[in-house]
């Protein structure tokens, strides 16, 4: 998503993406050193190539959007699954991603909603995108 963001000249939604990505690896650690911290082995499977091809940039946070939603579906089967087992601290843990994903929600949601207000204007759009490379 941030390439296709900086391939299409909008650096700043391709900083925010970049961004976005730090925290979701700071999030999988999180993850990881839960389980390891409780004697689990870890392993990643590999993942697929992401897609690089998108409509617009409203099209690319529409899908980011609905990515952050899956996630937090996922996590509400990781709570279940945590409440069902009494695994405590799986419960103490996930619920600091509950919390996270409703920041992530309506941070990606915000961004979408103000694209569809846009509708397609390029000026505001390039304001947007500035505003988006403020990200630190």
């Amino acid at each position: 998503m941030a390439l296709y963001c900086k391939m299409s000249n909008f650096k700043g939604m391709a900083n925010w993406f970049n961004q976005q990505a730090k925290e979701e690896y700071e999030h999988a650690d999180k993850m990881i050193e839960h389980l390891i911290d409780r004697g689990y082995k870890v392993t990643l499977p590999k993942l697929d190539e992401p897609p690089s091809n998108y409509k617009s940039v409203t099209s690319v946070f529409e899908k980011a959007y609905e990515h952050e939603k899956l996630v937090t579906s996922n996590i509400h089967k990781l709570y279940k699954m945590a409440l069902a087992e009494e695994d405590y601290p799986a419960q103490v843990m996930l619920q600091w991603f509950i919390k996270e994903q409703v920041e992530e929600e309506a941070n990606t949601s915000e961004i979408v909603e103000k694209l569809k207000m846009i509708n397609g204007n390029l000026g505001a759009i390039f304001m947007l995108d500035s505003h988006l490379g403020s990200r630190k």
